[in-house]
Parts: C-alpha cells; sequence; structure tokens
C-alpha cells in the first residue's frame, strides 16, 4: 500500500495527517484563547466604511464564515488542494461543480459502477440541459482511449466505487482523459483523503459527501470540492455564492470536529472491515465477497498502489434478492439505513434503496447485492450479528 501523503504541508511545516486535521485552519481564538473554533452565527458582518470589509472579509454568511473558511482549509490541506469548498450536501457540491467544469454541450464519461445519486443528476438534470453522458468502464484505460466519446469534458469515477467497490487507477484514467483534453473528477467518499489523495495521481478535482466518513456521526449533511485549478477554483466560489447551496455554521462546526478523528476512526473501520470479511469469505451463504483487499477484487492492483488501506465499505451477494432482503431484515447491530461511513455500522439493499433511481439503466446493480458500512464497535459483535443473520437463511 501507498506511504501518506504529505501534500499540502505548505505553511503547516511539513505537519502529518492527524496534526493537519486537529491544527489546520483551527488556530485557538486570538481574543478569548478558545482552542475550538467559535461558532459564528451572524448573517451579516460590520464594515468599516461602504466596502471597507475587517480582518476575514466576511461580509454576509452565505458569501463566507468563519466556520466555513476553518473547514475548507484544513479539507483543502488534506487532499493537497490550494482550494477547497464546503456545501449543503454531497450533491449540492456536484451539482456546482459540473456547472462550473463543463462548457455549453459538454458531456460526462461516468464510471459503470457508480452512486445512483450522482446518476440521477447527471442523467436527469444535466442530460436534458444539453449535456451527454457516456458510461464507461473504467477499469479498461486502454478501452476509454480508444473510444473516448467525441465531446466529453469530464471523466468522472469513484474509487472504491459504490456500491460494488471496484477501484480504478487514477493515475491511468488521467493519463488518458488529459490526453484528449478532458478534467478528472475523483469522488473520494469512500477512500477519504487519510486512505487516498486523488489529485497527486493526476486528478483535476476531488469532490466528497462530506456526510459519510469526514463527518462521521451521522449527525451532519454536507459536500466538499477540493482543486488546485485556479481558474475553476474561481468559478466554484462564484457559484458556491451565486447559487447559495451552503451549510450553516453548525454544520460546519460538526463537520470539523468530525475530521479531527478522521485517522484514528478509518484505522478501526478498515480493521473491523477485514474482520468482517473473514466471515463473509467462509460463509456458505454467500456467493461473492466485494472488497479491494481480496486479490481476485476488480482493481486490487491499484487499491494496493494507491491507498494506504481499503477502506471500511464491503458488499457481498447472496443467491438472491429474497436472500438479500432477508439478511438486512435480522441483523441487529448492523442498522438497516442508507448513508454510511459514521461510528455506528449500517446494512442496506442496494438495488431497492441507495441504487434505485439507476434500475434498468448500465449502471443497475445486483438484485442479490448487500451493502455494509462497517462501523467501530467491538469487533467479534458485528461478526457475531451478521454470521446470526446469514445462517437465518437456513
Amino acid at each position: 500500500m501507498g506511504e501518506e501523503s504529505e501534500l499540502g504541508s505548505g505553511e503547516t511545516g511539513g505537519w502529518g495527517f492527524d496534526t493537519r486535521a486537529v491544527h489546520v485552519g483551527q488556530a485557538p481564538d486570538p481574543r478569548t484563547g478558545a482552542v475550538v473554533p467559535p461558532i459564528t452565527l451572524s448573517t451579516t458582518f460590520a464594515q468599516d466604511g461602504v466596502g471597507g470589509l475587517r480582518e476575514g472579509g466576511y461580509e454576509y454568511s452565505r458569501s463566507g464564515n468563519p466556520m466555513r473558511s476553518a473547514v475548507e482549509e484544513c479539507l483543502a490541506s488534506l487532499e493537497g488542494a490550494d482550494h477547497g469548498f464546503s456545501f449543503a450536501s454531497g450533491l449540492a457540491a456536484e451539482d456546482v461543480l459540473l456547472r462550473a467544469a463543463l462548457p455549453s454541450g459538454g458531456g460526462v464519461v461516468l464510471g459503470n459502477d457508480a452512486y445512483g445519486g450522482t446518476y440521477r443528476l447527471i442523467d436527469k438534470v444535466f442530460r436534458p440541459a444539453g449535456h451527454p453522458w457516456w458510461a464507461a468502464d473504467l477499469t479498461d484505460p486502454a478501452g476509454l482511449d480508444e473510444a473516448f466519446p467525441e465531446g466529453a469534458s469530464i471523466v468522472w469515477l469513484e474509487t472504491p466505487t459504490n456500491p460494488l467497490l471496484t477501484c480504478i487507477d487514477i493515475e491511468a484514467i488521467a493519463d488518458v482523459a488529459h490526453r484528449h483534453g478532458a478534467m478528472v473528477v475523483v469522488d473520494n467518499t469512500f477512500a477519504t483523503p487519510y486512505l487516498q489523495t486523488p489529485l497527486a495521481l493526476g486528478a483535476d478535482v476531488v469532490v466528497h459527501s462530506a456526510t459519510k466518513y469526514l463527518g462521521g456521526h451521522s449527525d451532519v449533511v454536507g459536500g466538499f470540492v477540493a482543486t488546485s485549478d485556479a481558474e475553476l477554483a474561481g468559478t466554484l466560489r462564484f457559484l458556491q455564492n451565486a447559487t447559495g447551496a451552503v451549510p450553516s455554521p453548525f454544520d460546519l462546526y460538526l463537520l470539523l470536529r468530525g475530521v479531527k478523528t478522521l485517522g484514528l476512526r478509518m484505522d478501526r473501520h478498515c480493521s473491523n472491515a477485514r474482520a468482517v470479511v473473514d466471515l463473509l469469505v467462509g460463509h456458505p451463504a454467500v456467493r461473492r465477497v466485494r472488497y479491494p483487499q481480496l486479490p481476485d477484487h476488480p482493481g486490487h492492483a491499484a487499491a494496493a498502489r494507491q491507498m494506504r488501506d481499503f477502506g471500511g465499505m464491503v458488499s457481498f451477494e447472496v443467491a438472491d434478492e429474497e436472500s438479500a432482503l432477508a439478511v438486512v431484515a435480522r441483523t441487529e447491530l448492523f442498522t438497516l439505513a442508507e448513508s454510511l461511513g459514521a461510528v455506528e455500522s449500517l446494512i442496506e439493499h442496494p438495488a431497492r434503496m441507495t441504487h434505485a433511481s439507476a434500475a434498468g439503466s448500465a449502471l443497475e446493480v445486483p438484485p442479490g447485492l448487500v451493502r455494509l458500512s462497517v462501523g467501530i464497535e467491538s469487533p467479534n459483535d458485528l461478526v457475531a450479528d451478521l454470521a446470526a443473520a446469514l445462517d437465518s437463511l437456513g
């Protein structure tokens, strides 16, 4: 596995990931000495004369807020980016990014295994507005190179993907896309910057549902975009203000609090996931286990090269949809719910839940698929809970 990225160190003196997560953008308050950045709830800020903005340049909280500045500086540092932008949700972040990056008539190459919400946004919102899209097997860079769609302006990839956990060689796809004049966007939600830094591998933009691992506690909805492209950053900043899909100061506070423990949590998510995989691989009711650490997993070599560990998401397939629905209904510690990436373990049926919008499309998922977001509980308890649910299938 790859070594920890030390990108974005600049003024941080070469600090490691965990140090940056705790300190970047979070200096003690100069007036009170508070070690936690205060939540500034004010919607407006006094000016020293017309146009005379005070230190920080704040005027109205949709345009900027001290807590948003702290989050954006911290997360940009963790992704090794020069610029970061916070949004009210992951899909709000994707929407603004697509508006900023797509030229008139420009299209999107989307991996044929992607989050249903991303598919819905691209197919149901941007396609009718004149932006075509193409599903592609991004595990085959050579094939993409040979059949690169004319008019494609963006290659949008997830790695690991949602929900099949396929891993994509970011560097190889970036080489292909850039040869064809296209931008590369990587959804880094599943891996987080703790496990993988796509910008260091040639990606142009990173996007996150900050609701997931970055927040990590199922109590805040948010999105984030990071890039080192100054021109794109200017457009993103304009649209962030112009469209107004920004998070509240309290949501930003919760997000920043979650980020402080991201590295610690990811270590536990990964180790617990391995314990769950050990159960699944040998269970007679399980037909296939999808986890990037497994040698036969699609993209295993890429994951081993570009990630420092293999993540906390696990998917597996049972005989049919009826069996999958029975499993998700019978766990106790694994809560049946959408979303992922938090301290508690979750279980879901993608075909009926998170990926229902992709039914009948090139992104349709197997009916017998079950997706796990493995939390930080005691691993023995998680294994016992899942084993009982699987054993009930007979």
